[in-house]
C-alpha cells in the first residue's frame, strides 16, 4: 500500500473513533511505508537548448532562469526588482519551499532581457501607482509601512496583465503572472522542438540544471545550497540520474563473446 494510501485510511479510522464512537485509540505503533522513489526526467543540453530557441520574449526570460538558476516556476514568478543583483550576479529567493530563504547563481546570459523587464515593470509601476494601485505585499508589511507598494523594490518582474483583491486585505493589487500563462508556452515549444519521447514540464528544468551542474563536476554540496535542499540525500537523487551510483560496473554482456 502507498504512503499516502496508508495516510487517508489512518486519518479516517482516528476520524471515526475519536468522533463517532468517542474512543481514544492511544498509540497505535503504526510505521508508514518508505515513499517510493522516482527518478526525475532530465534533458539534456542540447534539447534545453532547442525548447529555449522555440520561446520569445518574457516566457523565454522565465524558462532561461529555470535552467540557468535552478528555480521553482512559483519562485521565478515571486522574484521582485529587489531580489536580483546584477553586479554580483545572483539571485535572492525568499520564502521559499519550507519557508527558507536562499540565494542562487544568475547567468550572465540573461542580464540584459532581465534588465529590460526589471524597466519595463518600474514603467508599469509608475502608470499603476498614479491609479493608487501597486504590487501585491505581504499582510504585516502591507499595514506596516502602507506606502510600500510605490517602493521600486517590491513590484514584481513579471507582473499579471491585470489588477486583482489582495485575498487577506482586500486591497486593489497587482499580483504576479500566473504560472498557467508559462505551462502553455513551454507546452508549444515543447511541440515546436520535436521532442516526444519526454514528458516536460517546468520543474524539468530544475532538474536539468542540478544534473548539468553535478555532470560538470559540480560539488554536491553547493548543488545542495544552490537548490535549497535540507539533506544532501535529497541532492544524491541527481547521482542515480547520471549513473554515478554504479560508475565502473561493467555488464555482464560485455563478457560475452558472441557476434
Amino acid at each position: 500500500m502507498a504512503i499516502n494510501t496508508q495516510k487517508v485510511v489512518l486519518n479516517a479510522l482516528v476520524f471515526l473513533y475519536h468522533k463517532f464512537l468517542q474512543v481514544q485509540l492511544g498509540d497505535l505503533g503504526f510505521t508508514l511505508a518508505t515513499k517510493q522513489r522516482v527518478l526525475p526526467i532530465v534533458l539534456n543540453r542540447e534539447e534545453v537548448n532547442k525548447i529555449i530557441g522555440c520561446l520569445k520574449g518574457r516566457n523565454k526570460l522565465i524558462v532561461a532562469l529555470l535552467y540557468g538558476s535552478g528555480l521553482r516556476i512559483s519562485e521565478c514568478l515571486r522574484l521582485r526588482v529587489q531580489d536580483v543583483d546584477i553586479h554580483r550576479l545572483c539571485i535572492t529567493i525568499r520564502d521559499g519551499k519550507g519557508n527558507k530563504d536562499r540565494q542562487t547563481l544568475l547567468s550572465p546570459r540573461v542580464v540584459g532581457e532581465l534588465e529590460a523587464a526589471i524597466k519595463s515593470t518600474l514603467t508599469l509601476l509608475v502608470q499603476d501607482n498614479l491609479q493608487g494601485v501597486g504590487p501585491s505585499l505581504p499582510f504585516a508589511l502591507g499595514k506596516k509601512y502602507p506606502n510600500a507598494f510605490r517602493s521600486p523594490k517590491w513590484a514584481f518582474i513579471f507582473p499579471s496583465t491585470g489588477v486583482c483583491r489582495h485575498p487577506v486585505t482586500d486591497v486593489v493589487c497587482c499580483h504576479h503572472l500566473h504560472s498557467s500563462v508559462i505551462r502553455k508556452a513551454l507546452n508549444e515549444a515543447v511541440k515546436a522542438a520535436g521532442i516526444t519521447n519526454k514528458t516536460v514540464n517546468c520543474h524539468t528544468f530544475r532538474h536539468s540544471f542540478a544534473t548539468h551542474l553535478l555532470e560538470a563536476g559540480t560539488d554536491i554540496r553547493t548543488v545542495q545550497e544552490l537548490l535549497g535542499h535540507n539533506e544532501v540525500k535529497t541532492t544524491q537523487i541527481y547521482t542515480h540520474v547520471l549513473g554515478k551510483h554504479y560508475a565502473g560496473t561493467k555488464s555482464p554482456l560485455d563478457r560475452l563473446a558472441f557476434d
